[in-house]
């Protein structure tokens, strides 16, 4: 494309026009024409000189900028590390280990023995443990409709024989309820279900990233009395356990998402080594299953793929009672349920009850009076995972790992005539026993004083009493007694550890809200209070700023030093450089205090964006607000549509009047549109209705939704179109972008998503393989053009612009109608002239100047689009097109109603994000986060693109109107409008200072209310969210929104010149 200097090159310089070689006076105008060459060509130096000059001084600028939101972003981020630190604490791990000759008991009445059983008489030499991931108490259970008649859902009825043997054969099989211990990851679960210990929060996150367990577990103990171990199936316990299992085949999790290649790998190698020939090869047995987890995970439970792999382990549950022989002891469980979609992760009911069977052929089992039966559901009985820990260790001979806060399962120790009471008394005190020393030593580990007689150790007192009161043992009443108060112990003892791993390090807490909320401080007066062009006082105040930080970091050592504080050194450093820097801040505004005024709204739409913001804040301080969040930003967006509706209405211009109005509706009927797709949940039931997927009890995505995919595709690219033809900017790179890019990006993502759900509901008789290798390579080649080749385009094109020229030619005589031949190239000869013609005019237009900026900005969001449409599901794809949409409605409301430098561009903008993170099938819960999504491109984990893809799936609607930001100060602004980057700098800040409120007050909120019932489930998770988006959105705005406003403004600069 031409520049303006060399449309100007064409027409005839001032001092071109030469005399022939032959005319009169040759060699003076040859001299003058030296002499005008000469000028041209100085000018023409002082004129470059004078662009590299700008060049250097915006370069400059700008670095200064960015090294300013850099430092935004490191005070957010410290603020938010200290108040993490401090609010989801980990528990104490005491490295002692129980050992087989030393019994808990001072003076045990069994002397037990490696072979007999270390603390009590073991009942059995073998066992095959098998673990069903994410079997679910419902699954195992007869259960039937309101009528009475079975029930028809997928998830039903399939899984029978756990049930018939418990009820038929009381003496050989129990099944329970198996209650988990949030949060629901496999992880997690697997680290209970040997140590016998209580998570804490924040262990979910170690879901994808095991490292061995060091403290004592069952894995351990078993290694340490001479077992064999053979395991086979997630390859999770090889990661927990290295170096303990004698034969292993472990089979990548996370890596293989399909239903049959690790279920497959077990069956093949546990069937041979239950053979009588290999008995001798392994004591223990491990195997884990996973296909009922994935199952759940890529179509939902409701599903035929459910009810087939429910059979298959059926079968495989009949196979393995005829293969076991007397001394073997079977355990079947699930690690933890799922919820009505197929997820885990957070604490519903649903996700919390797993199931539990137990089997013997010689029958070990007794019942509970009352209890004949297996029950409906937890709420009529139910045992605790960590149950299971002791409860094995002693059946086994073992002892009981030094952690374990569980309790027996009375029906393992009561005897198949359920009578013996005595003998689950003794396990109950032995239990009791170990606890009461765990609580001990980690109150030593706590340097607490241990002469204060504490509840439990008066329960634990008041037991044994009994226990050694003579005339209690003497009839199964008293012995039930006995054992009642050894229960009370240990269910003390667990309560007591949980408060105890409730308390918070309140100082890191203190100091996190402070930098925090001083940050969020800063950043407005940054943005709002300071007036006047942001560009000449902001690397000023980030030299003083950063000084500052580093002077506070400096004392801040040197406090640790002096051991004034308890705050560990690391922390006291951070936190000295961010409240030094944020001091040094407000301390330097008094250096220009006539630019600074008061934060408070003029304006009605100011007013409205202040609104928003404090009554967000203000809503997270209720669990009820906090759950329904998603229609109270739907309220809110709709409220900004009519209101800017009825505003735009009074606009003098008829043209400004219409296009303000229209976009008002188009935005308020895309608001509705985008509220109807939504993921519910559990504590909105039954007052909401999922429609993300084909149905509540499923992850798979309806036809309909594909259908939307191909709309978009074929109508969305001509709807951003009529958005650049308005300013006639659609030239240039549009044309690339719009015509072709996004139109191609769009219709891959539809043809991807189709192949998935062919791959899925089996459409098409087409292998498998040759299914996911098409998917991939259509996934990778979209990625690639979305954030390869998109970024690399946009930090070269020239802005969206076309230059036409127009070539008037009057007639011979000079009169006339002349005759107007335009021309869209300038290098275009023009027509000989003849003697008798006057001279040629020339009138040139510039097509796009009306949004040389917004135009060329806007192309970055489109190519993020693509990509980030992509990481969603079908529905989530749509309700992207339908943002990016209200994106351009929301220019053109800020445009007609010049509202450029008012908060509300960025604070609605930053709300639309938030919207369509619930329209995307997303809700602050871990069971929502989609981890499917690292399979799109690929079928590994690939670190860190891995967890890019997730992030890009989860925070996909915050990641593109982070992107758009600069462009709501760009849109339809004059090229050589003076301040341009400063009002982008503006804009800029007041969108990251409305996410850091809101993350300041989640923030505020969670400390408030730390002892809330529902803490875990409702105030951590959007406290977690709140954090992270915030820390997305300090990343981007430098990393993308900052430097593309680089590129765009060097690219217009080549063509107009810096201001």
């Amino acid at each position: 494309m031409s520049t303006v200097d060399d449309i100007f090159a064409q027409v005839p310089r001032r001092t071109a026009s030469k005399l022939s070689r032959n005319g009169p006076g040759e060699l003076g105008n040859i001299a003058k024409s030296r002499a005008a060459d000469e000028e041209d060509r100085l000018f023409a130096q002082k004129s470059k000189a004078l662009v590299e000059q700008k060049q250097r001084e915006f370069k400059i600028s700008h670095g200064l900028i960015v090294l300013f939101f850099l430092w935004i972003a490191y005070t957010q981020a410290v603020g938010i590390y200290l108040f993490t630190r401090g609010f989801l604490l980990t528990r104490l791990i005491l490295e002692s280990k129980s050992e087989c000759g030393f019994s808990p008991l001072t003076a045990s009445e069994y002397q037990g023995s490696l072979g007999e059983g270390c603390w009590h008489p073991k009942t059995f030499d073998k066992a095959v443990i098998v673990i069903i991931d994410a079997l679910r108490y419902d699954f195992t259970v007869p259960q039937v409709d309101s009528d009475g008649v079975p029930s028809k859902e997928h998830y039903h009825n399939n899984f029978k024989t756990p049930y018939e043997i418990a009820v038929k054969n009381p003496q050989n099989a129990i099944l329970l309820p198996f209650i988990a211990d949030p949060p629901t990851t496999t992880l997690v679960r697997l680290k209970g279900l040997t140590t016998g210990t209580l998570p804490t929060f924040i262990d979910a996150g170690s879901n994808f990233a095991g490292t061995a367990i060091e403290e004592d577990n069952l894995i351990d103990q078993l290694n340490r009395t001479g077992r064999k171990i053979a395991f086979m199936g997630d390859d999770t316990w090889p990661a927990l356990f290295p170096g303990y299992f004698s034969i292993e085949h472990p089979y990548e999790s996370l890596n293989v998402w399909d239903l049959h290649t690790v279920d497959e790998g077990v069956l093949t190698h546990m069937f041979p080594l239950l053979h009588p020939d290999n008995s001798s090869s392994w004591d223990v047995m491990i195997g884990h299953f996973l296909g009922v987890d994935h199952a759940g995970h890529l179509y939902g439970p409701d599903h035929p793929a459910m009810a087939a792999k429910q059979k298959q382990m059926d079968v495989f549950v009949q196979d393995l009672i005829n293969a076991v022989d007397d001394d073997t002891l079977v355990v079947i469980m699930g690690d933890h349920g799922m919820d009505p979609k197929g997820d885990h992760g957070g604490e519903s009911q649903l996700e919390l009850e797993a199931a539990l069977w137990m089997y013997s052929k010689k029958g070990i089992f007794g019942r509970l009076p009352g209890f004949e039966m297996p029950p409906k559901d937890a709420e009529e009985r139910s045992v605790n995972q960590i149950d299971l820990v002791p409860t094995l260790a002693l059946l086994l001979g073992l002892p009981i790992p030094y952690n374990n806060l569980g309790g027996a399962i009375p029906e393992a120790f009561i005897g198949r005539e359920s009578d013996q009471w005595g003998n689950l008394a003794h396990v109950a005190r032995l239990i009791s026993s170990q606890t009461e020393r765990y609580q001990k030593s980690y109150a030593v580990a706590r340097k607490e004083d241990l002469e204060i007689e504490t509840r439990t150790t008066k329960i634990w007192r008041d037991a044994e009493e009994k226990f050694d009161a003579g005339s209690s043992r003497d009839t199964p009443e008293g012995w039930q007694t006995i054992y009642k108060s050894f229960i009370s112990h240990q269910k003390e003892n667990l309560k007591v550890c949980k408060d105890l791993w409730l308390r918070f390090d309140l100082l890191s807490m203190l100091l996190g809200i402070i930098v925090l909320v001083g940050s969020v401080i800063l950043v407005l007066v940054y943005a709002r209070a300071i007036t006047g062009d942001l560009r000449d006082l902001t690397g000023w105040l980030a030299g003083r700023s950063i000084a500052g930080a580093a002077a506070g970091g400096l004392a801040g050592y040197l406090v640790h030093y002096a051991s004034i504080s308890e705050l560990s050194q690391l922390n006291l450093a951070l936190s000295g450089s961010s409240l030094g820097g944020i001091l040094t801040f407000f301390v330097g505004t008094f250096t220009f205090w006539p630019r600074v005024r008061h934060i408070f709204p003029t304006s009605i739409f100011s007013v409205l964006a202040l609104l928003y913001t404090i009554l967000q804040g203000v809503m997270f301080a209720a669990n009820s607000f906090t759950i329904w969040e998603d229609r109270i930003l739907t309220f809110f967006l709709a409220t900004f549509g009519a209101l800017s509706f009825c505003v735009s209405l009074r606009q003098e211009d008829p043209a400004m009047r219409t296009l303000g109005a229209s976009q008002s509706v188009i935005f308020m009927l895309l608001t509705r549109l985008s509220s109807l797709s939504r993921l519910c949940r559990e504590e909105q039931m039954p007052y909401c209705e999922s429609t993300y997927y084909a149905s509540a009890t499923s992850s798979v995505s309806s036809p309909l939704s594909l259908l939307l995919l191909y709309l978009v595709a074929i109508a969305f690219p001509p709807i951003v179109k009529s958005y650049y033809t308005g300013t006639k900017s659609y030239e240039g790179p549009a044309h690339v972008y719009i015509g072709f890019a996004l139109r191609i990006g769009l219709m891959f993502n539809a043809i991807y998503w189709t192949l998935d759900s062919a791959d899925n509901g089996e459409w098409v008789d087409i292998p498998t393989v040759a299914l996911k290798r098409a998917k991939h390579t259509i996934a990778q080649v979209v990625l690639a053009l979305a954030f390869i080749a998109g970024n690399i385009l946009f930090a070269w094109v020239q802005p969206c612009l076309n230059i036409t020229v127009e070539e008037t030619a009057p007639s011979a005589t000079g009169g006339g109608d002349s005759n107007t031949q335009p021309r869209t190239s300038p290098h275009q000869p023009a027509a000989a002239a003849t003697s008798a013609q006057a001279p040629p005019t020339h009138s040139m237009t510039l097509l796009g100047y009306a949004n040389l900026h917004g135009s060329r900005s806007f192309l970055l969001p489109l190519t993020w689009y693509i990509g980030l449409a992509l990481l969603q599901k079908p529905l989530g794809g749509a309700s992207m097109a339908a943002l990016l949409w209200q994106i351009l409605a929301l220019l053109e409301i800020i445009d007609s109603n010049s509202l450029s430098d008012s908060p509300i561009g960025p604070v609605i903008l930053a709300m639309l994000g938030s919207s369509h993170y619930f329209s995307t099938g997303h809700q602050a819960t871990l069971s929502s986060i989609q981890w499917e999504t690292v399979f799109i491109p690929t079928d590994t984990i690939r670190q860190p693109w891995s967890a890019l893809l997730v992030a890009g799936n989860q925070f996909g609607p915050q990641i593109l109107a982070t992107v758009a930001v600069p462009t709501i100060a760009l849109w339809k602004q004059p090229a050589k409008q003076a301040g341009l980057l400063g009002r982008v700098v503006r804009v800029c800040a007041t969108y990251v200072a409305y996410h850091a409120t809101i993350a300041a007050c989640t923030v505020l909120w969670a400390a408030h209310l730390r002892r809330h019932l529902m803490l875990y489930r409702v105030f951590s998770p959007r406290f977690m969210v709140g954090a992270a988006v915030l820390l997305f959105v300090d990343a981007l705005t430098v990393a993308v929104g900052v430097m593309s406003v680089r590129w765009n403004f060097l690219a217009v600069g080549e063509v107009f010149g810096l201001t």
